[in-house]
This record gives structure tokens, sequence and C-alpha cells, in this order.
């Protein structure tokens, strides 16, 4: 006999949801978590009474009612509204591009105007087939916008030269002719009173969680603990990489605790010039609207990965896709291991799409409740 109904190989959303939800159905579950906490990406730090998003801003947004409604059980959600600053040298635009932008950079009043200062330029490069992600971008919003807002910030967050990233990148640019800077368009949109954290202790009160636990260190010894697994990790690492490595974008987080009460006067300022190397500093008291007499900022960077650095960003380029098909492939061979999560998937999930797949993974396992 198993010890276990479930070992869970991660204690992010969907491991954690996937517990949950098992539990409750009358299972044992086991969950290893390779790093010294629970949450995943979404876990935050009190740091000086704040809560500090440590793996980058967590800002959830959904217009799907089941998910809002089922992570209200574990938390009470602010009214905060993604409402980022993009800052080019000593001058800062609002983000998505909207009137509050375009005002700023031609002085533009009505929509009808900024329209046509957008068309005029786009008109004057005359490009009919963008060959790569400079030309697309200018193809959609002009020279102006693109030179300010995305050249050098796009260079940053890939390692690439705009001019050496293919067009589909940047299929499509938020244009708003409105003067409505919220990032969002989601009817629910928020963040968890006391931090993400609290949402994963409540999820896993009842659950036995193991952390600092390796899973491909004692790979054999877990997996025989269990009638089931759930992997929520890198799916090419759990076939021994056997058609090769996939490959992601990492990034690197540089905290600084602050003797001032506020340092940017907004949660996420983005710095688009290319000789700024980072890609955004974080101020993390204004998600929660604090009044504590210090402040904790974290400089983002986005880095090239390489083994050992945590992979956020699947590049999901054709060559990285077909691999993931042949992955895919053999994971749906497995009886007994269910894969889920944005590195199992190879897929870049926000929370809300998570939390999604999760529920969805549950109902088809265990049926409807």
């Amino acid at each position: 006999m198993k010890k276990y109904d479930y070992l869970i190989v991660g204690a992010g959303l969907f491991g954690s949801i996937f517990a949950y939800e098992a539990t409750k159905r009358g299972k044992k579950c086991l969950i290893i978590e390779k790093r010294d906490h629970i949450g995943g990406n979404c876990y935050t730090q009190n740091v000086e009474g704040i809560n500090v998003h440590k793996y980058g801003a967590h800002i959830f947004h959904t217009s799907n009612k089941k998910v809002w409604d089922y992570i209200q059980q574990f938390a009470e959600f602010n009214r905060f509204t993604n409402a980022p600053v993009a800052r080019y040298k000593n001058e800062l635009y609002s983000l998505p591009f909207n009137m509050l932008t375009f005002n700023k950079m031609w002085g533009v009043i009505t929509p009808e105007e900024a329209a046509a200062k957008i068309q005029e330029q786009i008109a004057k490069e005359n490009i009919t087939e963008p060959t790569n992600l400079e030309e697309q971008a200018i193809s959609l919003v002009g020279r102006e916008i693109y030179e300010k807002l995305i050249k050098g910030y796009t260079e940053k967050q890939w390692g690439r030269k705009c001019t050496e990233l293919p067009a589909f990148i940047i299929k499509r640019l938020p244009v708003r002719y409105t003067y409505d800077n919220n990032y969002f368009y989601d009817t629910y949109q928020g963040i968890p009173n006391g931090g993400y954290t609290a949402i994963f202790e409540k999820m896993l009160e009842n659950i036995e969680v193991k952390l600092n636990v390796d899973f491909f260190a004692e790979r054999e010894y877990y997996e025989n603990l269990a009638e089931q697994t759930v992997f929520t990790g890198m799916i090419d690492e759990y076939f021994g990489y056997q058609f090769g490595k996939l490959e992601y974008r990492s990034l690197r987080f540089d905290n600084e605790i602050l003797d001032t009460e506020n340092y940017q006067g907004n949660a996420v300022v983005n710095y688009t010039e290319a000789e700024v190397p980072y890609t955004r500093i974080i101020e993390h008291k204004h998600f929660e609207f604090g009044k504590q007499e210090k402040t904790v900022i974290t400089r983002e960077y986005s880095i090239e990965y390489q083994d050992g650095d945590e992979p956020y960003y699947p590049i999901n380029d054709q060559r990285n896709n077909e691999m993931y098909a042949q992955y895919k492939a053999l994971a749906e061979q497995q009886n007994k291991v269910i894969f889920g999560g944005r590195l199992a998937q190879y897929k870049y999930f926000d929370m809300h799409n998570i939390i999604a797949e999760a529920l969805d993974c549950v109902e088809k396992h265990f049926g409807e409740n």
C-alpha cells in the first residue's frame, strides 16, 4: 500500500489548488517543494511591515467569475488598480498607450488628433510586410512611441536587438483613445490584503508539505510513496532532456530598504531607455496603500537563463514549441502522472489562468463536485 494518494511536486498555485481539492475529496496528499517556502512565484515576504513580492509584481486580475469567486475563499482583496508608469530619461508616460501618453508626447487633446498623429508616422515608414519586431512595432504605433517606450525595454527583456527578434512577438499593441490608464480591462482586480503567502497558508493548512526537497535527487523514493504524481516542474527535466533543453528567459531582483516613506509614488515604474540596465522598479507598499515609515523597492533585471536559474518566461518560438510538443506527447502517455503549470505546460500563465487550469484539471480528474 502506498502512503499517499498523491505526491505533488511544487507548492505553487497549480500544485496547491490540486492538493486542496484532492484533500477536500478525502485524498491524502504530500507536497514537496525545492524552495524554502510555499507559494511559488506568488510568494510574498513581510519586510518592515511591507508585503514584498519576492518574484516580481503579482497583480491579480480576471474576468472569469468562477476563478474570482474561488480565490476569494482564501483572502479578501483590496481595490488596487494597475496603472504603471513608463520612464524614458526624465519623461514620464502612462501605460498602456492612451490619451495621457499621447498628450504628453505630442500635446494632442482629442482621440481624433492622436489617431491622426499615429497614422501620419506609420504612413511615413511605408512598412507593408514587417520582417522583425522593430518593423512590426513601428507599423502599429509609429516611430516615436517605438523609440521611446518599446525599443529599449524590449531589448532588455529579450537580450537581443529588436531587429533580431521575430515580428510575431508583438502581434498587436494596445492603443487606447481614452484617458484610462487602468492596465487591465478585466472585471475583477486587486491584491490580497496581507499578501499572497497567506492564501497558500490557508489552502495548505491541513496538508503535509516538505520544503527544501529536490524531487530529482530522491525521485524514486518520493514516487514510491504515492499512487499518482502531480508534477509542476520543468517537463524537459522530468523526461531527462531527451529531446533537448527548452529555452527560457530569467530574472534577477535587487531589493533595497529605504529610509523614506515614498520613493517613486507608484507601485511599478518601467524604465524604457536602453542605458538603464533594469527593466522596472517595484515599490511594494503601494500595492496595499501602505503608510509605513520605510519603503522597500526592487530593481528587476531580465537575464539569459542558465542552468540553476529560475525559469520565468518560456521562449515560445517554433523550435521550442516543436520540442515541447514531443515532451507533451510523452506526458500524455503517463497514466500515473499529471502535468500542470507554466513549467510543465511550457506556457506563460497569469495567476488567473493557472487557477482556471488547475480547476479544470481537478474536474477532469475527479469529476464535477
